[in-house]
C-alpha cells in the first residue's frame, strides 16, 4: 500500500441507523479519496456511484465527529456487480426501460391534455361558441352572391352619371374597362383558396373575354 493511501485511512467507530455506537475502530471504513485510489477512478465519480446507489457509506464518528464512510468490503461487492452488470448490458437495458417508461409517462399526459381540450371544444360547440364548415360557405356563397350582384351593377350605374356628358362610344369602351377590372378582382376572390397563383391568370382571360361578350362595342 502506497505511503499517500496509509496517510488517509484512519480508524473510526461505526455506529448504527439509529446512531449509536456498535463497535470501536473498524479499520474498513474508508473516506471517499481512499476508495477513488483503489478503484482508480476520481473522488468525483466515487461521489457519482454513491448518489446513483450504486455504492453506499456508513455513518461513522471520527475524533468525535459524525462523518459518513466506506465500508470496504461491501463497497467492493456492489463495485464489482455494477462493473459485471456494465459488461453485459444490464445497465443499459435498465437506462432504456427508464427512458421507455418516462416517454410513456409524455405520451400519456399528452393524451390526456388532447382529451381534456377535445372535451372542451365539444362543450363549446354544443354551446354554440362555433358554427359548422358548412354553414359558413353557406353564408359566404350568399354574401359573394349579392356582393357579385351589386359590383357588376356598378359600371353601368358610373356611366350612367355621366349621360350626355362624352359620348356613347367612349361610354361603353369605360364601361367594359371598369366590368373588366371588376370581374378581374372578384376572380381572384374566388379562385385563391382552390387554384395555384399560376392558373389565375387564365381564368382572369376568360373573364376579360366573358366582359367583352356581355359588353358589345356599338
Amino acid at each position: 500500500m502506497s505511503e499517500d493511501l496509509k496517510n488517509l485511512i484512519g480508524g473510526a467507530v461505526l455506529m448504527d441507523e439509529n446512531g449509536q455506537v456498535t463497535s470501536q475502530v473498524n479499520s474498513n471504513l474508508y473516506r471517499v479519496e481512499v476508495i477513488a485510489q483503489l478503484f482508480g477512478v476520481t473522488v468525483r465519480r466515487i461521489q457519482q456511484l454513491t448518489q446513483e446507489g450504486v455504492i453506499s457509506t456508513t455513518k461513522a464518528v471520527e475524533d468525535g465527529r459524525t462523518v459518513r464512510r466506506y465500508d470496504l468490503v461491501p463497497t467492493i461487492q456492489k463495485y464489482i456487480k455494477y462493473l459485471s452488470d456494465k459488461a453485459y448490458g444490464k445497465t443499459a437495458r435498465t437506462d432504456k426501460e427508464i427512458e421507455l417508461r418516462e416517454q410513456k409517462m409524455e405520451a400519456d399526459i399528452a393524451l390526456k391534455e388532447s382529451q381534456g381540450e377535445l372535451h372542451r371544444l365539444k362543450t363549446e360547440i354544443a354551446a354554440g361558441k362555433y358554427i359548422s364548415v358548412e354553414e359558413v360557405k353557406i353564408d359566404y356563397e350568399k354574401f359573394f352572391v349579392n356582393f357579385n350582384k351589386f359590383a357588376m351593377s356598378l359600371p353601368s350605374r358610373i356611366i350612367g352619371s355621366f349621360s350626355g356628358q362624352i359620348e356613347p362610344l367612349e361610354a361603353r369602351r369605360i364601361e367594359k374597362e371598369i366590368a373588366s377590372e371588376i370581374n378581374l378582382l372578384l376572380n381572384s376572390f374566388v379562385v385563391a383558396g382552390i387554384v395555384e397563383p399560376k392558373d389565375v391568370k387564365g381564368i382572369n382571360d376568360g373573364a376579360k373575354k366573358k366582359v367583352a361578350e356581355e359588353i358589345p362595342d356599338n
